[in-house]
Formats: structure tokens, sequence, C-alpha cells
């Protein structure tokens, strides 16, 4: 913004508009220019230029003030305007502080990933960010990409499939499965058969419709378990534990999930005698947030505290 369109004339910079607003103000060509540190000379050419651009003589000598036009008083406010837009446009960015910062982050998550991952994200707050405040988004895939890049989620964590070229993601661990029994099923134990554990009575966590790639676990299961065995489908990790302490069901969930939930509710963990696929939890941003300085923190937390040793940008 230091050249501004002509209309008449030489291109006008900023600078003049700026001797413009101090002549207002001062009502006198000598104290507007020590005020701008410029000859008397030099203002009165930049006075020049404005008079020709604008086609109007904008102040009159009234005795011995510089009194303005009506032109000159109608231009005031638009050029207070510019002058602040130009500021603004030289601002350096605000950078994120953690300690200083109230914002509230949004988080696109599932059930289980505010069970295992937000407990220690909310230790490191309370002593590196103590005013910033969380915001957990749950919903399908369908939405993710557009809530990315509208900034409605700051961050969506989970293993999901390829998204739009615009997407970013960063690995943060990968994961295998266990089974959760509770600790006195009368048949089950931790290292069952392949045909003890599909025989028994399952309840499986359902992924359809999410693109999470748990869905390809549930695919899995539900190829090798016989149908009659499948006794119920539920749309959350935690549900499946739940139902499993309350029952003689069992549920193959994601292994650290599963640990931390045995461990909870005092459940078994079974080893499933079968090939399931791996699942890699990542997190993923939009380009447009991808060097603000929030966003940026916001993911290093995340590294920080989640990433093993396979961990790839």
């Amino acid at each position: 913004m230091d050249i501004m369109p002509t209309r008449n004339g030489e291109p006008l910079r900023v600078g003049a508009y700026r001797d413009f607003l101090i002549l207002l103000q001062e009502r006198s060509l000598t104290r507007a220019a020590q005020l701008l540190d410029v000859s008397q000379p030099a203002l009165s050419k930049s006075l020049a230029k404005l008079r020709s651009h604008f086609g109007d003589p904008l102040f009159i000598r009234v005795g011995s003030r510089m009194e303005p036009t009506a032109r000159a008083l109608e231009l005031e406010r638009p050029m207070r305007s510019l002058i602040e837009a130009e500021r603004a446009l030289n601002v350096s960015p605000r950078r994120f502080s953690p300690l200083d910062s109230s914002r509230t982050f949004s988080f696109f998550l599932s059930d289980i990933g505010v069970v295992l991952l937000l407990p220690s994200v909310l230790r490191f707050l309370e002593k590196e960010a103590p005013r910033v405040r969380l915001r957990v988004m749950q919903a399908d895939a369908r939405q993710l990409t557009a809530r990315l890049e509208s900034g409605e989620v700051d961050l969506a964590v989970g293993d999901f499939p390829p998204l739009v070229q615009n997407i970013r993601r960063q690995r943060l661990y990968t994961d295998d499965y266990l089974g959760l029994a509770r600790q006195d099923h009368p048949r089950i134990g931790g290292e069952p058969s392949r045909s003890e554990f599909l025989s028994e009575r399952h309840v499986l966590v359902s992924a359809s419709g999410t693109g999470h790639a748990h869905l390809l676990a549930e695919r899995a299961l539900l190829k090798a378990i016989p149908p009659s065995n499948v006794i119920l489908r539920v749309a959350s990790f935690s549900a499946a534990a739940l139902v499993v302490q309350q029952s003689d069901l069992v549920a193959t969930l994601p292994a650290r999930t599963a640990r931390l939930l045995a461990r909870e509710l005092k459940l078994r963990i079974v080893v499933p005698p079968m090939e399931l696929p791996r699942i890699h939890i990542a997190q993923y941003w939009h380009e447009r947030f991808h060097g603000e300085s929030g966003n940026k923190w916001l993911r290093s937390v995340f590294v920080r505290l989640f990433s093993d040793k396979s961990a790839k940008a």
C-alpha cells in the first residue's frame, strides 16, 4: 500500500495522506512540517500533489490559518481508514502465547480419543497454558474436510483415509488390536485359540460412515466371526467396554485403548488369535492454518505427548 492509484497526475504515496491529516489537524504548513519532520517546501509539494489528485484546493488560507474546504472534510474519514488499513497490513502477525492465551481449541475426536488422549493434554495445559480451553466435536469424515477448512475444527486426530490435497497429515503412533473380557468370564482366557475366540459372543464397534480406519478391523472380524456370534454392534469403544464389563461378551479394540479400559474397568486382556490390520493414528489440519502460530503450537503438543519413534511428518 505504499503507492495509491492516481486519478489526476502522478500516483500518490500513502505518506501524502498522512501529510493531509496532519495539515487538517494543525491548520498550518509550518507546524505540520515540524510535526512531520520535513521541510516546508517538501510539504507544500505534497499538498500540490493532493490538490491535483482530487481536483480541489483542499485548504484555503484564511488569515494565518489553512482552513479545509468542504471536499477536504469529506476526505478525512476515508483517509484515516486507509492509514489504519496500511498500518494493520504492516504489523507483524500476533504470536500465540500459551501462558497468556484464553483461546478455545476445537478437536475432531472419537469417544475413545477423548478418554485416551485428552487427560494427558489437560495435565499439560494445566502447567503450560492454564487459560486455554478445549472443545471436542464428533462427526463423520464427510464433514471433516469442510470443518478443518473453515477453521471450525483446529485439529483432527485419528486414522482417516487420504483426504483432499489441502489437508496435512502427521503420524503420531501405530497401534495393534487387543480383546477385552470381564475378569470372571466363564470360558475365555488371555490367549485363546482361534476356535475358542471365534466361538465366543462378541460386541463389535461399528465405524460405518465415519471414514475411520477401524472399519478395516471391523470387516476382518465380521468375516471371521460367525454371524450368530455377533450379538451387539455399538458406535463407541467405551460403550463396548462397558457392555463387556456387565456381560459375557468379548470386544476387540485398538491396543492402547484396550489397555486403558482394562485398567480402569478391571477387565481381562485377550489376545486375538487372528491377523488384524494395524491402525495409524495421525493429526490432520488444513493448509490454511499451517503457519498460524496457535495451530502450530497445538500440533507440537500432540507430537510431544503422543508420537512414537516411528512418527513421521
